[in-house]
């Protein structure tokens, strides 16, 4: 069955490769309209199925998956800005922000679906402007909400992380994708006799 990632995120692409299981990448084209009220972990299992669904031609096993940050239960968005982003870090400065993880697999022949939501927190310590402003020019985190890449520099910035799953801060959760693709009896190359 063709295993489908439905992402452009070369952050996605790069973790979904370390599985070592062919795939092909498609944009899953999903209104990212934020929903007024909607808590950010159920933003994040909505939009990983709607991306799920949304590439899922008849026959294929589609991957969806989207991540949420919060900072005291508000969405923390993309800064998009050098000033943003700046910003958005001295707001974070010395918060826990939690980052809400959800993938969502779909398969189309049997109508199976699986979903998993993995929470993240990340502590960041006390950063003045400066140093803001430092990272930001060196580290270029203006597609990354939190305003920092903590698979780069940005790790530099924390005080601790908290999950279950480290690659759900790079957006997507591989301990869940694993179970995911064992329970949809997609054989892992470690579980195949097929080398």
């Amino acid at each position: 069955m063709k295993l489908i990632l439905a992402s452009t995120s070369l952050y996605r692409v790069a973790l979904l490769r370390r599985l070592r299981v062919p795939f092909d990448i498609a944009d899953p084209q999903v209104d990212e309209t934020l929903i007024e009220g909607e808590l950010p972990q159920d933003r994040a299992r909505r939009l990983a199925s709607l991306k799920a669904d949304s590439v899922s031609a008849q026959g294929v096993l589609a991957i969806g998956a989207d991540q949420v940050a919060c900072l005291n239960g508000h969405v923390l968005r993309k800064p998009h800005t050098i000033e943003a982003a700046v910003a958005q870090l001295l707001l974070c400065s010395g918060q826990v922000v939690r980052f809400w993880t959800a993938v969502s697999i779909r398969n189309t022949a049997s109508l199976w679906c699986g979903e998993r939501l993995v929470p993240c927190d990340v502590s960041l310590r006390e950063i003045s402007g400066p140093e803001a402003e430092r990272y930001v020019q060196l580290d270029d985190p203006l597609n990354c909400a939190g305003s920092f890449k903590w698979e780069s520099l940005g790790i530099s910035l924390f005080q601790s992380i908290d999950t279950d799953d480290p690659t759900a801060l790079e957006g997507l959760p591989l301990i869940a994708v694993c179970d995911l693709l064992r329970e949809a009896d997609v054989p892992l190359p470690l579980l195949s006799e097929k080398i």
